[in-house]
């Protein structure tokens, strides 16, 4: 969905490394794993932006981003810590462009990192081709690619759409997706992901009673399946 965006992401710890440089690669992103801030500045000329942690080995993540926004003005910086103190914070957001404290869900994090992505202009907006369809994701456009004519979407069935794109190929469950668009948690029996994949059915699919692009797996939840 992000048109393969380059993330140098410094992190120390083997183990949080390891599960959120995969976790990212997975959601399309190119992603340049250190554990120490050497040589960051170098890799840091061809990244879209950089996700620092704070407690790094040698100069830490507020020294190493600070240098990055010295020599990189344009670059995104977004930081992670487990200091959650506001005088942290407030270090932290004097350079960087955005600060999330540990334990955060990667759901949160991809949200954070698309926001600073468009921000910034960074990345390519490349269209991503389900069916018919041609996606957008940093113009937030929908085009059916037969036509040539714009999808009007609501903004929840956009995200929805978005969020479904962001995983291709993945089943998501009601709770997944409910807990990704609205920000809640889901409660058992809630029924509104449900009603509004069928009213993004009937805007984006040629038989909505027979769904192509966005598929029900029977007791698990959705999936697209982009070209």
């Amino acid at each position: 969905m992000n048109g393969k965006a380059r993330l140098l992401y410094i992190e120390d710890d083997p183990e949080i490394g390891g599960w959120l440089a995969r976790d990212l690669r997975e959601r399309g992103y190119e992603v340049e794993w250190r554990q120490s801030g050497e040589g960051a500045e170098t890799l840091a000329e061809a990244a879209d932006m950089a996700i620092l942690d704070v407690m790094l080995p040698g100069l830490d993540g507020f020294t190493v981003g600070q240098k990055l926004k010295r020599s990189c003005p344009g670059l995104p910086i977004l930081m992670l810590s487990a200091r959650s103190a506001v005088e942290d914070k407030l270090q932290g957001l004097r350079f960087a462009d955005d600060y999330m404290t540990k334990p955060f869900h990667p759901e949160e994090l991809a949200a954070r990192i698309e926001v600073l992505l468009r921000r910034f202009g960074k990345g390519e907006d490349q269209p991503v081709r389900l069916g018919h369809l041609l996606v957008r994701p940093r113009e937030l456009t929908v085009t059916d690619g037969e036509s040539g004519e714009e999808i009007a979407l609501t903004p929840k069935q956009l995200q929805i759409l978005l969020f479904l794109l962001r995983h291709p190929g993945r089943i998501l469950t009601k709770e997944q997706i409910y807990e990704s668009v609205w920000g809640e948690p889901y409660l058992e029996g809630d029924k509104t992901v449900m009603v509004h994949i069928r009213y993004l059915r009937e805007r984006i699919e040629k038989d909505p009673a027979n769904p192509t692009l966005v598929e029900t797996v029977r007791g698990i939840g959705y999936r697209a399946r982009p070209s």
